[in-house]
């Protein structure tokens, strides 16, 4: 299947990666010309627009890191809608069910089906095709990217309509920051009051304390001192800000995820918005006057 991907940074490299591991020509093109040298030395196309992957795959893939970033690619002079080729549109990033459903209505003004495809994993899951991928759109469209979306991970439809895959992916997420948050607080509590680490993440993740923190993060980026998971703290921010105005605009009161987003919005403060987001973790520390040591 040929298959136009746009956007080859964190996530959308190791992707591109799986897809041509599994046998499918790609047409790429991304704002930088260093990230897509390493894709046309596998033998990818490189287009030097939006519009030109359009030109020439029927099904486009795009892994932007902000809103505006989605739009231009999308809806913008030299963006997708004016591609010759292009039939069906996969937004695979975290941008809000409004955005979306509007996004979505200029497109099928020219003909172009959206599927909403958000993916949760981060880089890591990336690279070894283990993304966890929530869909929604028409089915006759989502049964086509189907085999596509197989060789990066699970796949799970949410329903006909785009913009429902967004919001179970917010839902996902505020979980996934409240989860970064809350575990850096009980980590610095229990080594500042004496316990190793490494023994407080083997209870804790035979108990019900476990989630994708104890489970990745701090194992494989924060106890190593490496804080290197590869998703920055702007992205999060985003995310976190999306779903707190789904919250919102639904009536639902969400006091907890408030509480996460304050900490994250210090943390930004402090370290600035590109750092990664297991440094939640080394700032929890210095405010409590005490590290998590590296262990590995």
């Amino acid at each position: 299947m040929k298959i136009g991907f746009i956007g080859v940074g964190n996530m959308g490299r190791p992707m591109c990666d799986r897809l041509l591991a599994a046998g499918h020509q790609l047409v790429v093109h991304d704002a930088r010309e260093a990230a897509v040298r390493p894709l046309a030395e596998r033998q990818a196309r490189v287009a030097g627009s939006a519009r030109a992957v359009a030109d020439e795959a029927e099904l486009v893939c795009a892994s932007l890191p902000t809103l505006a970033a989605y739009r231009e690619v999308a809806l913008g002079a030299a963006g997708v809608r004016g591609g010759k080729e292009a039939r069906i549109f996969v937004n695979m990033g975290t941008v809000g069910t409004r955005f979306v459903e509007d996004m979505a209505g200029e497109l099928a003004a020219a003909s172009i089906v959206t599927i909403d495809c958000p993916i949760s994993g981060g880089p890591p899951g990336a690279a070894a095709g283990t993304l966890s991928i929530m869909a929604s759109g028409p089915k006759d469209a989502f049964a086509r990217l189907e085999p596509a979306l197989n060789a990066l991970g699970k796949v799970t439809y949410v329903g006909e309509k785009p913009g429902m895959a967004q919001s179970l992916k917010l839902a996902n997420n505020i979980l996934s920051a409240t989860a970064l948050v809350a575990t850096a607080e009980a980590m610095v509590m229990g080594v500042k009051a004496g316990l190793d680490p490494e023994i407080m993440l083997q209870a804790i993740n035979l108990g019900s304390g476990r989630n994708s923190s104890t489970l990745q993060k701090y194992p494989g980026h924060v106890l190593t001192h490496g804080y290197d998971f590869g998703a920055a703290l702007d992205i999060l921010m985003k995310d976190v800000d999306l779903a707190l105005s789904e919250g919102e605009a639904l009536g639902v009161p969400m006091p907890v995820c408030q509480s996460v987003r304050q900490t994250l919005r210090l943390v930004r403060a402090v370290g600035g918005g590109e750092q990664d987001i297991t440094r939640v973790a080394e700032w929890v520390g210095k405010w409590a006057g005490k590290q998590i040591p590296k262990t590995r």
